[in-house]
């Protein structure tokens, strides 16, 4: 399966005006979760990559979390 070995990674949207730090979101997850259910990455972006249809990219996503 192709899927075992992947690692989560949160892509976050910040509203315009906000500057959000991924490294306070992360600590912010894991007062709230299990650390197993922690993204090991966090980015934030200002829109998400979307297609002509307006389907998100995700392909485009797994490169910028692989990068």
């Amino acid at each position: 399966m192709p899927d075992f070995g992947e690692v989560g990674c949160a892509f976050v949207l910040a509203k315009p005006g906000v500057t959000l730090d991924p490294a306070v979101l992360l600590q912010a997850l894991k007062a709230q979760l299990a650390n197993f259910k922690i993204p090991k990455q966090c980015v934030v972006l200002a829109e998400l990559p979307r297609n002509a249809m307006g389907k998100v990219q995700k392909n485009v996503l797994r490169e910028m979390a692989s990068a």
